[in-house]
C-alpha cells in the first residue's frame, strides 16, 4: 500500500470516529499534525485529501512550506516573539497566548494582521501554554483589537475526562463573542486521543497526527 493510500485509509477512520461521536465530518476541519514527519508524509497527506497541515515549530515548518504544494499551513505550537516575523507564512496561528505576542505580531503585519486563535489553558496544567481561563475573555478582546481573531484553541488535560475542559473553552468562546459583538467561528480542540470528547463539546477543528500517519501493523517492517 502506498503512503498516500495508508493516510487516506487512516483519514477515513478518523472521519468515521467523528461521525460516531455525533459530529459532521464534512464540517469539522481536520488539521494533519506533521510535527516530526518527513516531507513525503506531508505530500501524502495532501494527496489523500488533507488540505490543512499543522506544525509545532517555525523552524521545522518553513522548509516544509517551501517543499509542499497545495497545503494550508497552521502554526499550532508555541510561538516566541522573536519569531513573530514568520507568522505571515501561516494561514492561521493557533497559539497566541498573550497580549505581548499579539502586539509583536501586529507590529510586523499590515492590518488586520494574521488570522489567529487565542490559546487558553483550560487544562490548568503548568507545562501547557495558554491564557488563564479567568483572563481569556479580556485578553481575547485585546487580541481582537490587534489581529484577526477567529476563535479559541486548547489542549485537553493529560489525564482524566477532557469534556469539562472542552466545555469551558466553548463557554469562553461564547462569552468572547458577546463581548466583541461578533462571531468567533473556530473552536480548535481535540487530538488523536480525545477527539470524540471534543466533537461532543462542539469543536469545529481537530488536530490529528498519530491517528493519520500510523502504519498498519501488518506493514511495519515490510519491504
Amino acid at each position: 500500500m502506498s503512503r498516500r493510500d495508508q493516510v487516506a485509509a487512516n483519514l477515513a477512520a478518523v472521519r468515521e470516529r467523528i461521525r460516531l461521536a455525533g459530529g459532521d465530518a464534512g464540517a469539522i476541519t481536520i488539521v494533519a499534525v506533521t510535527k516530526g514527519r518527513p516531507v513525503e508524509d506531508c505530500r501524502a497527506a495532501v494527496a489523500a485529501g488533507l488540505g490543512v497541515l499543522g506544525e509545532n515549530r517555525v523552524q521545522e515548518a518553513l522548509p516544509k512550506i517551501d517543499a509542499v504544494e497545495g497545503a494550508e499551513w497552521h502554526l499550532i505550537g508555541h510561538l516566541q516573539t522573536n519569531k513573530a516575523r514568520h507568522a505571515a507564512r501561516f494561514a492561521l496561528v493557533q497559539s497566541v497566548d498573550s497580549v505581548r505576542l499579539a502586539e509583536a505580531l501586529a507590529a510586523r503585519a499590515s492590518r488586520p494582521g494574521p488570522a489567529v486563535l487565542l490559546e487558553v489553558n483550560v487544562a490548568r496544567e503548568p507545562r501547557k501554554h495558554g491564557v488563564d481561563p479567568a483572563e481569556a475573555v479580556a485578553v481575547g478582546a485585546r487580541v481582537a483589537g490587534l489581529l484577526d481573531l477567529r476563535g479559541l484553541m486548547a489542549m485537553g488535560p493529560a489525564a482524566g475526562d477532557p469534556r469539562p475542559a472542552f466545555a469551558e473553552l466553548r463557554r469562553l468562546r461564547d462569552e468572547a463573542e458577546q463581548r466583541l459583538g461578533r462571531r468567533l467561528p473556530v473552536l480548535s480542540m481535540g487530538m488523536s486521543a480525545d477527539l470524540e470528547a471534543a466533537v461532543a463539546e462542539g469543536t469545529t477543528m481537530v488536530r490529528v497526527g498519530g491517528a493519520l500517519f500510523r502504519t498498519p501493523p501488518d506493514e511495519v517492517g515490510s519491504p
